[in-house]
């Protein structure tokens, strides 16, 4: 996607949003009316006049302040309510681009890492109209009615006014400029912050174990230095908009005193012109945050852009045969999966499975070893249809998966790996979202016989909420076990025939790991499942072991159950 469009996607303005700038620039003139009638009124009154030539700045000032906060409710309605149906909508279309190139594109990121930052660009991104586009529009609506106004009563003092509001729309370039030079580097820094403090919690008993505590906070220190040296570079773009926009504002202040004390105006419309560019530069000083905004949206979105503009690892060919994938993913049962001379690559130049030639009969319980490179969690993504081969062919039932549709043979397979997700909601959610929303929902006898099938009968049992207990953040905490045996349940909730299995009991202790393995190897009789074992775990548990050597690997039995 070319820079063009990038830059159009984030300052694109629909007429919800003008109608939220203009609204904003009301809130604001308003403001700027309030404070220069107020100094009329003020001035005015030093003069003694009938209280009746004075009822109407009375009831300007009672109507502008309560025109300023009546305004702005209406500029935020507005404005958020688009923001959010935007969101709403880019949310869904990012998660859509986003499915395709999992997991061959998302690079070595942690599926949290990757996920937050994706969810924070996002927001940045649709945010940067609320941000930007509306505070501008309602600065300058304000603006152009502060010079008019002054114009109107002094032109010299409107022509200050100008040259102030001229003034400040230069500093927005050099502003922005300032702010956007060490975007990445901020970013980079901050993610190093959370890598270390990561690291050394995580790994925090080795660490006291091995004497490195002190070198691990050494770590943490060195990279909070760096995000506070980044952070202070970069606070620079906004220091220079906030203090040369209240230069500019003392000087256009002290223009319009000049040019009102040299006029032969009444006294309080001196006034009314002195404080004009004040309360003009009040509303001049959202320019900081949005040049802030500006450089954050910008950066966001050259960053989604580096991740969803890159070409799936999987794709539906041109002559796909969409009946054909149909009844397969119709029959909910165990295929034969078979890979004949299948070589394949996460990146280009480089092989990293195969060749091999793999037979897996319907039902088939089989465990993958071999050394750590040799290709087991590949050839589990091959499988599972999440990476095409780059030679050789990978046969579902007889049929070459190139001439099926990916969805029809993703369909047919659930995968657990080592670190499978809780989201922060209900049991009952995190167990439902293994059906498709086509799929009918299951009722609340299925999802504890999945539970129970996985070993988390008695677990389930002492929830005080049940199913309705929250889990994750500011819920029921759960162990690296529990975890484990729900990503379990969740597999066999789903009724899809092949089950792979990446290593689930990778954070387990041998015995914990084994009774797990235990429970869904029995809970999937007639299911095809497939082991990736690094350790050696439950191994003894399946039907056939294949072992995986490299560079080249053919089928060894390694053992049988």
């Amino acid at each position: 996607m070319n820079r063009t469009n990038r830059t159009n996607r984030i300052v694109r303005v629909d007429r919800r949003l003008v109608v939220a700038g203009l609204l904003g620039g009301a809130a604001s003139a308003c403001g700027v009316a309030l404070t220069a009638t107020s100094g009329w009124l003020v001035v005015r009154a030093d003069e003694r006049p009938q209280i009746m030539l004075l009822l109407t700045a009375v009831v300007a000032v009672r109507t502008f302040g309560l025109g300023r906060p009546v305004f702005r409710y209406l500029e935020r309605l507005r404005s958020h309510d688009a923001a959010l149906a935007d969101l709403a909508r880019r949310r869904a279309e990012t998660y859509a681009r986003l499915v395709p190139l999992t997991p061959a594109r998302l690079g070595r990121r942690g599926r949290a890492d990757l996920l937050t930052g994706v969810v924070d660009d996002l927001t940045d991104v649709t945010e940067a109209p609320v941000r930007v586009t509306v505070p501008l529009l309602g600065a300058l609506a304000a603006g152009v009615l502060a010079s008019v106004l002054t114009a109107a009563l002094e032109p010299a003092a409107g022509l200050v006014l100008v040259a102030m509001l001229l003034a400040c729309a230069a500093l927005v370039p050099l502003g922005h400029r300032l702010e956007a030079a060490s975007q990445d580097e901020v970013l980079q820094a901050r993610a190093e912050v959370a890598r270390v403090a990561h690291l050394a919690t995580r790994h925090a008993d080795e660490l006291r174990a091995v004497g490195g505590e002190r070198t691990a906070a050494q770590w943490l220190r060195d990279a909070h230095g760096t995000l506070r040296r980044v952070v202070v570079r970069q606070a620079r773009g906004r220091g220079l908009v906030t203090g040369a926009v209240l230069l500019v504002t003392a000087a256009g202040t002290v223009g319009c005193a000049l040019v009102a004390a040299a006029s032969d105006v009444p006294p309080p419309v001196q006034a009314l012109l002195v404080l004009t560019p004040v309360a003009t530069g009040e509303a001049l000083g959202v320019l900081a945050d949005a040049v802030r905004a500006l450089a954050r949206s910008r950066a966001a979105e050259r960053r989604l852009d580096a991740v969803l503009d890159q070409a799936p690892a999987v794709r539906d060919a041109d002559a796909a045969d969409a009946a054909a994938g149909d009844v397969l993913a119709g029959a909910r049962r165990a295929p034969r999966l078979e890979l004949r001379g299948v070589t394949a690559s996460w990146t280009a130049g480089r092989t990293h499975l195969g060749p091999v030639d793999l037979v897996i009969e319907p039902g088939e319980h089989v465990a993958l070893v071999g050394a750590n490179g040799s290709g087991k969690s590949t050839l589990l993504a091959v499988l599972a249809r999440h990476l095409d081969p780059v030679r050789g062919r990978y046969l579902v039932d007889g049929r070459d998966v190139a001439e099926l549709p990916a969805a029809a043979v993703r369909s047919l397979v659930a995968v657990v790996d080592d670190e499978p997700h809780v989201f922060a909601t209900t049991l009952r959610e995190n167990l439902r979202l293994a059906r498709r929303p086509d799929e009918p929902a299951p009722e609340d006898e299925q999802l504890l016989l999945a539970l129970r099938s996985a070993g988390l009968g008695d677990w389930v049992a002492g929830l005080t909420g049940g199913l309705d207990t929250r889990l994750g953040t500011s819920g029921h905490g759960i162990s690296g076990g529990e975890r484990t045996r729900l990503a379990i349940a969740r597999a066999l909730l789903s009724e899809r025939p092949v089950l792979l299995l990446d290593e689930p009991g990778a954070h387990l202790d041998h015995p914990t790991a084994r009774a797990v393995l235990a429970d869904l190897m029995s809970a999937a009789a007639g299911r095809t499942v497939v082991l990736v074992s690094h350790h050696g775990t439950g191994v003894d548990l399946a039907g056939r072991v294949v072992e995986l050597d490299r560079p080249t690997t053919r089928e060894k039995v390694a053992a049988h159950a």
